[in-house]
Parts: C-alpha cells; sequence; structure tokens
C-alpha cells in the first residue's frame, strides 16, 4: 500500500463546470487544483475529489 495522492477521476474532471461562472475549468495535476481563469480561482483537488466550494477556493492573478 502506497500513500500516493489519488488521482481525480478524468470523467468527473470532464463535466465539472466553475461554480461561479459555469464555465470549463483547468485540470493542474502539478498543483492538485481546477483553475476557473474567468472568476480568477482555483479549487483544491484532496484525496482525489474536487472541492468546489468558494470559501476553499484560492485566488489567482
Amino acid at each position: 500500500m502506497t500513500n500516493a495522492p489519488k488521482k481525480a477521476d478524468p470523467k468527473l474532471l470532464e463535466i465539472l463546470v466553475c461554480p461561479v461562472t459555469k464555465a470549463p475549468l483547468e485540470y493542474d495535476a502539478a498543483k492538485q487544483e481546477l483553475i476557473s481563469r474567468q472568476a480568477g480561482l482555483a479549487f483544491p483537488i484532496r484525496e482525489g475529489i474536487p472541492i468546489m466550494l468558494i470559501d476553499e477556493a484560492r485566488k489567482i492573478d
């Protein structure tokens, strides 16, 4: 058994949209985030689960 981070389901990532703008999201595998360029937010993925709460998102430039 390894402690490698769980990967997000690619099919799930295809159907998720930004909760603010409803625009498609970009997947950043290195940072384990879903990026909404229009909203300027990065939503974390924890243990393979996208956290789509605005309060949990990180602001991006």
